[in-house]
């Protein structure tokens, strides 16, 4: 994985104490880290920027989270940007709303800000692991995932994933045949000091079932466990 250093961190905060506080904890691991305190300038910053990760609170003036999650993955240069939300609210219906709009995994207020810096990293080592892992391609018919780079065609035609949902689609790849839980994906895909729900895996699932429509049918919900996708031989 490449050095901290060159890894640049944009977040987008409006409560100041939370924001110096993120910014100082990212700092000390040696990651270049922007700010910005309002949605409009937040995505702005991402699209001029180019960051490698955006920390993402939910309630911002004006523009709030969701919507800049929104505008980012529907435009082709920042459509993959991986992005960790915040939010001050428990409720799970604002933490799905959040990864239906393609946020890769999120973090509840109040936070640890070692515990957030510790999601930073996992989630951009995760990103590195999935270009360097042999084999470099796996195929499922007319769909082909490139790890190396990090690239997804169905039909020929480019599909747009998020780090996780590139993540997840690898590892069903890899276990094509057999029933994995909730609780194995979650680990395998977003790491095993995550502390979400998991909802984030049926989340995940509908949203690559919806930009991948091959897979509507091949991967199966198995009822009070997981899923499981179809062997096939190619």
């Amino acid at each position: 994985m490449a050095p901290a250093s060159s890894k640049k961190i944009l977040i987008v905060e409006d409560e100041r104490d939370i924001l110096h506080l993120v910014k100082h904890y990212l700092e000390k691991e040696g990651y270049r880290v922007s700010t910005a305190a309002t949605g409009a300038e937040g995505l702005t910053l991402a699209k001029s920027d180019h960051p490698d990760l955006l920390v993402l609170d939910l309630m911002l003036p004006g523009m709030d989270g969701l919507e800049v999650c929104k505008r980012l993955r529907a435009d082709q240069p920042t459509a993959s940007l991986p992005i960790i939300m915040l939010t001050a609210k428990a409720e799970e219906s604002d933490t799905v709303i959040g990864l239906e709009l393609g946020a890769d995994d999120y973090v509840t207020k109040p936070f640890s800000p070692k515990a957030l810096v510790a999601r930073v990293k996992a989630l951009l080592r995760r990103i590195e692991r999935s270009k360097d892992e042999a084999p470099a391609r796996s195929a499922y018919g007319p769909l082909v995932l490139d790890r190396s780079r990090h690239e997804v065609t169905a039909n020929g035609k480019d599909v747009t994933l998020t780090a996780k949902e590139f993540g997840l689609l690898d590892y069903l790849l890899q276990h094509q045949g057999r029933v994995l839980t909730r609780e194995v994906l979650l680990n395998a895909v977003w790491g095993y000091e995550y502390y979400g729900t998991t909802r984030t895996i049926d989340v995940h699932v509908r949203r690559l079932k919806q930009k991948i429509p091959l897979l509507n049918d091949a991967i199966i919900s198995i009822k009070s466990l997981g899923y499981k996708l179809r062997e096939r031989d190619s």
